[in-house]
């Protein structure tokens, strides 16, 4: 553990910062001598640190393996050893070169397979996107539904016991509606009996009796008058 942990802090700042901060130095005093020595170091440390990905899963049980790993980095940033440049020139520039053009036809395939990939999966999850948001409007819409039915058939059960309620009154009030109903007719009936016993009939005369009557009242005085 204790070697885990020295190894990892001399390759995160002898290894990371260190040559980080001459790079920047070669670059702003435009030295291309330095700049072309800590591009071959960064390249070797890039390779270094992607074999240690696999290396520390399967050989961190080896002995001295975390000693190994800070000599080694101590090896490349040496100015003695030139450790990185070594490497760079005995084993990395022959063998990008002679596969140089294998390697760009292959980044330029796994650049198109994998725009094309981006592309279909992105269709992919919008028409998967798509298609949960109807589904998701249909249920709503399909819950606004049912409540309006529901309410629907809620509001004609309460019309059903209302007209129910109106249509079946009870004994009691029709018996108090129809004596209450019963008492003006037995009234007004009573009323009319005690006026034809009261009071007496009218008498009618008729119209050509009492046109005789005037004609014999006339002549009669006529006659009185010539006497």
């Amino acid at each position: 553990m204790v070697s885990w942990i020295i190894s990892r802090l001399v390759v995160l700042i002898f290894g990371t910062l260190y040559p980080a901060y001459y790079s920047y130095k070669a670059v702003k005093s435009k030295d291309i001598k330095e700049y072309v020595k800590w591009m071959m170091y960064w390249i070797i440390f890039a390779l270094f640190t992607t074999a240690e990905t696999f290396t520390d899963i399967f050989l961190c049980w080896f002995p001295f393996y975390y000693e190994l790993k800070i000599a080694f980095v101590a090896w490349l940033l040496s100015p003695y050893t030139k450790g990185s440049s070594l490497l760079y020139r005995k084993f990395v520039h022959p063998t990008l070169s002679s596969k140089e053009k294998e390697i760009d036809d292959c980044l330029v395939q796994a650049k198109d397979r994998s725009y094309d990939a981006l592309v279909h999966f992105g269709k992919r999850g919008l028409n998967v996107a798509a298609t949960a948001a109807v589904m998701a409007a249909s249920k709503v819409k399909g819950q606004g539904a049912l409540s309006e039915r529901l309410r629907s058939f809620s509001m004609q059960d309460l019309s059903t016991i209302r007209g129910d309620s109106s249509s079946t009154v009870p004994p009691s009030v029709t018996v108090r509606t129809s004596s209450k109903q019963s008492q003006p007719k037995t009234s007004r009936s009573a009323s009319e009996g005690t006026g034809s016993s009261g009071a007496s009939t009218p008498t009618h005369f008729p119209a050509s009796s009492i046109h005789t009557s005037l004609l014999q009242f006339s002549a009669s005085a006529a006659l009185g008058v010539t006497a």
